[in-house]
């Protein structure tokens, strides 16, 4: 299991430090892999403007002036690297449970 982030590889490590996750969280610069994916979209003025009065600068942490972030996206690769699953929703509110993700995973094995 892996995470992928915008965010630097220097922030990665300290969400990944201080949540002591057990899974390695990777930076995906520039939002490069999503885009491969179709999972980009750029924040509206109105939320750009509520994220710069935030203490957390999006562009500091992504190292990247667009304003840009992947839409919340899960990917089940099997080992052969074929994508089994994909569960993707732009509204991050909606994301699935990591139980049905352990069903699915135990139904591939």
């Amino acid at each position: 299991m892996v995470a992928i982030s915008p965010t630097t590889r220097e922030f990665a490590k300290v969400v990944h430090d201080q949540h002591s996750l057990p899974f390695d969280v990777l930076s995906d610069l520039r939002n490069e892999v999503a885009a491969r994916f179709g999972l980009v979209f750029r924040l509206p003025d109105y939320l750009i403007k509520i994220y710069k009065s935030f203490p957390l600068n999006l562009p500091d942490y992504n190292a990247d002036e667009s304003w840009t972030l992947p839409v919340p996206a899960r990917f089940i690769v099997s080992t052969d690297g074929i994508i089994r699953k994909v569960d993707a929703d732009p509204d991050y509110t909606r994301r699935p449970e990591p139980d049905a993700t352990v069903a699915f995973l135990r139904e591939l094995c």
